[in-house]
């Protein structure tokens, strides 16, 4: 376990299929506190080199403290959507021999009421990752429209009640700011009509938020249509996904498969002739359940990995 109580997830999984090579070169595009680094770390060679990635401020001074006691680790902040630019900078591009993207939220993140990603407990409504640059989830929710709200949480959190849930939020702003976690998701439940049993009716639409907010999709979307270029015939790609739709867009990158997926149909598709070079090395896999005994967020983590074959 690493800083602040974070537990890599599926750690042994990724790292079994993703090191082949121990004096490769290889990219970690979510840093967090760097569980899953120091596991690939100690799968390399002293000639290997680890490029990390991570948009987190707190995340990238946990990854420049690790690369002061390992010369082979490289950091950049960053989201992984510039993984194509990063990577032709160390002039690397086309020989990366794996790729790591964990998708999940940090539990250092969830746990601090100040970075706002969690309901349960109130703190100021940022859920940024990057807290240095663009909107907060206040800053969005004051400005977006009603029918682009009700969007994003229909299609980002699977919210059958977005239409109403967003009336009641732009009703709510124009009475006040909503600016704390607390106020949102009370407004959330007031407009909600079904809650489901052992879950918050807010937990859908903070996802949806966040992940607009972040740009998550369109991050990701960015990194598959160049992850070809970044890596060598044979160089893996592994995905950690928590979300149905970010665990689609991985499908459907790797069968190559150009129909559009209506909750996928704002995004650009990806060149088929680029995705349709990788083949399955593990199609999925998930936490056993001891894993998730230790670890109950690791519940919903998918792992799926997959190799450039040409």
């Amino acid at each position: 376990m690493s800083e602040l109580g974070h537990q890599p997830v599926l750690l042994d999984a990724v790292v079994d299929a993703l090191i082949t090579e121990a004096g490769g070169f290889y990219i970690d595009g979510t840093f967090g506190r760097g569980g899953h680094s120091q596991a690939m770390l100690s799968r390399l060679n002293s000639s290997a080199r680890l490029l990390v990635f991570d948009k987190d401020p707190r995340a990238i001074a946990a990854a420049n403290s690790l690369a002061g006691r390992d010369s082979r680790v490289m950091v950049e902040y960053g989201s992984f959507a510039g993984i194509r630019d990063a990577v032709e900078r160390a002039g690397q591009l086309g020989k990366v021999s794996g790729v790591l993207l964990d998708l999940g939220v940090s539990s250092p993140q969830l746990d601090d009421p100040e970075r706002g990603f969690s309901f349960s407990a109130d703190g100021p409504l940022d859920m940024r990752m990057d807290t240095q640059h663009g909107p907060s989830a206040a800053e969005w929710l004051a400005k977006v429209t009603e029918e682009e709200l009700a969007r994003v949480l229909f299609e980002y959190g699977e919210e059958r009640y977005s239409r109403r849930i967003a009336r009641a939020v732009v009703k709510a702003r124009s009475e006040e700011v909503i600016e704390r976690t607390g106020m949102l998701a009370e407004i959330i439940a007031r407009a909600h009509p079904a809650w489901e049993r052992h879950k918050h009716p807010a937990t859908r639409s903070f996802q949806a938020i966040r992940i607009a907010v972040n740009r998550e999709l369109d991050d990701l979307q960015q990194c598959l249509a160049d992850v070809a270029e970044v890596l060598s015939v044979g160089g893996r790609l592994a995905v950690i996904s928590f979300h149905s739709l970010e665990d689609r867009m991985i499908k459907r990158f790797v069968r190559g498969n150009d129909e559009v997926d209506p909750a996928l149909a704002r995004l650009p598709i990806i060149n088929p002739k680029v995705s349709q070079g990788f083949r399955w090395v593990v199609k999925q896999a998930r936490p056993s359940a001891a894993e998730i005994e230790i670890n109950p967020r690791s519940r919903s983590a998918v792992l799926r990995v997959a190799e450039r074959a040409r």
